[in-house]
């Protein structure tokens, strides 16, 4: 029984049932996993509720159970030449390589901009030009550079991964306490020791965050990569689906994006919380 409270958020720890302050301090908050719990259930009951009324055309509100069925459906008999985990398989891979690319690129830069006024002075106007400007406007541009191949997407995710990148860098680079960079070099640390040792790693919160946020991009750019004559991915689903008015299977991409991007967001949480223990501790 404590196990399932502690699993749903709602024991506390000996610690925190001694505190009298909770506001403000972001350990003490625990208890969200039954809240959303509650949350997922009443979504759904909402949802059951709403398609079965009468001023709701199936057609354009596919009820839970036409959903499931589809999926179902297409699990076992494929979509469009493809079955359903390839083209998931597909959508992943395009958002991986994107994604990839944008830190590769993204990181580096936006340490450099945070170290060298010289290079931020370069590199500032078209970082600041680029990132209002939605990844969308780019799918002309990206179509003739590159063709309607697998670059072609690619280069669209990289393009909305890269920016945000280069931003969360910078300012991971700028919310290092100066008085730790002094003290390195007090106790003799090279150029090189005081990026590896103190840079990098008090960078690094900030980073991951720009990562989670440039996934969640990545994925809500994935159906417009896909329009970019496609054969296969979720969002390739979603579009031929929307064609024909077959809102059944458009819903049920949409879930499989939100529960995909929803894992991965869970997995990289779990990964700064074991690479990266001294966030949050100054």
């Amino acid at each position: 029984m404590k196990s399932l409270l502690a699993w749903l958020g709602l024991a506390r720890s000996g610690v925190n049932s001694r505190k009298t302050v909770t506001f403000g301090d972001a350990s003490a908050v625990t208890g969200s996993r039954f809240w959303s719990i509650v949350a997922v259930v009443a979504l759904a009951v909402l949802w059951q509720q709403s398609s079965e009324r009468e001023w709701v055309n199936p057609l354009f509100w596919p009820t839970p159970a036409a959903v499931w069925n589809q999926f179902v459906r297409i699990a076992s008999e494929g979509y469009r030449n493809f079955t359903l985990w390839e083209h998931v398989g597909w959508s992943l891979y395009r958002i991986l390589m994107g994604f990839g690319f944008g830190c590769v690129v993204g990181i580096p830069l936006g340490l450099a901009m945070g170290l060298s006024n010289t290079i931020r002075g370069l590199f500032d106007p078209l970082v600041e030009f680029f990132r209002p400007i939605p990844p969308l406007a780019f799918i002309p541009l990206v179509i003739i550079w590159s063709g309607i191949g697998e670059r072609s997407k690619i280069l669209l995710l990289f393009l909305a991964a890269v920016w945000i990148m280069t931003l969360a860098a910078r300012s991971g680079v700028a919310s290092i306490r100066l008085s730790k960079v002094h003290a390195a070099y007090t106790l003799g640390a090279s150029r090189w020791q005081v990026l590896r040792y103190i840079i990098l790693p008090n960078a690094l919160p900030e980073i991951f965050t720009g990562m989670r946020v440039a996934m969640g991009v990545c994925w809500g750019t994935v159906v417009a990569a896909e329009l970019v004559a496609a054969e296969s991915g979720v969002g390739f689903m979603i579009m031929v689906a929307s064609t024909f008015l077959s809102t059944d299977i458009v819903v049920m991409g949409v879930i499989i994006i939100g529960i995909i991007g929803y894992s991965i967001d869970i997995l990289m949480r779990k990964l700064e919380a074991r690479l990266i223990p001294w966030k949050g501790k100054g």
